[in-house]
């Protein structure tokens, strides 16, 4: 079958990932996180079609996290993933009632959905002898957290290519960080994946992300390099033109030989979950 030209497109960007972040090695064991949404059946599909491509040899698995929501329905993925002959489980774990209950109404599921999906995701994985999971998120979504974060919370920070957990015995990756989402969206609609909607949170309107992610659009109508600059600045930083005064020493700037300070963040300078 001919290689599609969006296939190549973001197969190159997703090797350009990898490589430059040192994302897999030979003998890995990656465990791809799938939700039923358009990012993650696209990351998996390319994840496959590049370790072909690239002849390191490691192994990939999908895990599926059912959380109960209603309409659940993974009966086209299960059908799609043995067609497709890619090693998977789909766990079923009802952390739905537990958000319902937790989250006031009116209020965004969204972190707490999060935290309980990130738990059994990393139990999961240490149960089963992954040392890595590959997560879908792509550049969009990771210029869309740095001005949220930036907005609402007043942290730079925003979601890492690579990065350690705290427990520092698993490795998080996002191949897709320097994808587009709306390649992502035409090579699913290429691909024709059996797509899951998300009932829990799609039905809230005015999210925070979805504000952020209009801004963002508006702003790349009359400058289309926005999105990439967003991308270019998280990715370079410049602590002295900065306020943080755990990078910079700033009380003692007047001695002219003052070196930038390292955080006390036992972590630093790696990224943590």
């Amino acid at each position: 079958m001919a290689v599609s030209r969006i296939q190549k497109k973001l197969l190159h960007y997703m090797g350009r990932t990898i490589s430059e972040y040192n994302m897999i090695q030979s003998g890995d064991r990656v465990m791809v996180c799938l939700s039923g949404g358009k990012d993650s059946y696209t990351l998996l599909d390319l994840m496959h079609k590049s370790r072909i491509r690239s002849g390191v040899k490691y192994d990939l698995f999908a895990f599926t996290l059912d959380q109960s929501q209603p309409g659940w329905n993974d009966e086209h993925m299960r059908g799609w993933l043995e067609q497709k002959k890619y090693p998977f489980e789909i766990l079923k774990r009802d952390t739905y009632s537990v958000v319902i209950d937790k989250v006031p109404e009116g209020k965004t599921y969204c972190s707490l959905c999060s935290r309980l999906r990130r738990g059994n995701i990393y139990t999961y994985a240490r149960a089963n002898g992954f040392n890595k999971i590959a997560l879908g998120h792509h550049r969009d979504d990771l210029i869309e957290s740095a001005l949220m974060s930036m907005l609402y919370s007043g942290i730079t920070r925003t979601m890492p290519p690579k990065l350690l957990t705290d427990n520092k015995d698993l490795i998080v990756i996002r191949p897709l960080a320097y994808c587009q989402e709306k390649d992502i969206q035409e090579y699913a609609q290429e691909q024709q994946f059996p797509i899951i909607p998300c009932n829990l949170c799609g039905s809230q309107e005015n999210m925070t992300r979805q504000r952020v992610k209009k801004l963002i659009a508006d702003l790349a109508e009359t400058h289309p390099k926005v999105p990439s600059n967003l991308l270019h600045a998280i990715g370079n930083i410049q602590p002295s033109q900065l306020l943080d005064h755990d990078l910079w020493n700033f009380k003692d700037l007047e001695d002219g030989l003052v070196a930038p300070l390292k955080r006390s963040n036992p972590g630093f300078p790696f990224p943590r979950a």
